[in-house]
């Protein structure tokens, strides 16, 4: 059974920065394409990043690019994302995800949320002006 639980969410000014972690279990997290996606209160869940580490590549939403660093930690099973110069247009809950069919990240779809298989429960990011 797959399970992805996030944390490392919060509240910040505005320029400042935080870390999400997602610990997978049930998962191979070096296998296949993760992610993260944010969803604001009456907003569609978006992409924000994901990475494919057996293909060493990364993607990055154009609004957080340069800002947000997405990496892996395979002996740890961990997905994080490091969020630097947090604007309050960051504000949101933040999701983890993960793929189990076709690769999302190889297929033009990392963006999409339908492309995942598994979820965790989000964790709450809160940016203040």
């Amino acid at each position: 059974q797959v399970q992805l639980v996030e944390s490392g969410g919060g509240s910040v000014q505005a320029g400042g920065s935080l870390r999400l972690s997602c610990a997978a279990s049930g998962y191979t997290i070096s296998r296949d394409c993760m992610g993260w996606f944010r969803q604001a209160p009456g907003k569609e869940r978006e992409g924000v990043a994901s990475i494919y580490t057996a293909g060493t590549r990364t993607y990055y939403a154009g609004s957080v690019n340069g800002r947000f660093t997405i990496s892996q930690d395979k002996a740890k099973s961990t997905l994080y994302l490091q969020m630097n110069s947090l604007k309050p247009e960051d504000t949101a809950m933040y999701y983890c995800a993960a793929s189990a069919g076709p690769n999302p990240c190889t297929s033009g779809s990392w963006s999409s949320y339908y492309a995942y298989d598994y979820w965790g429960q989000g964790t709450q990011v809160t940016v203040s002006s």
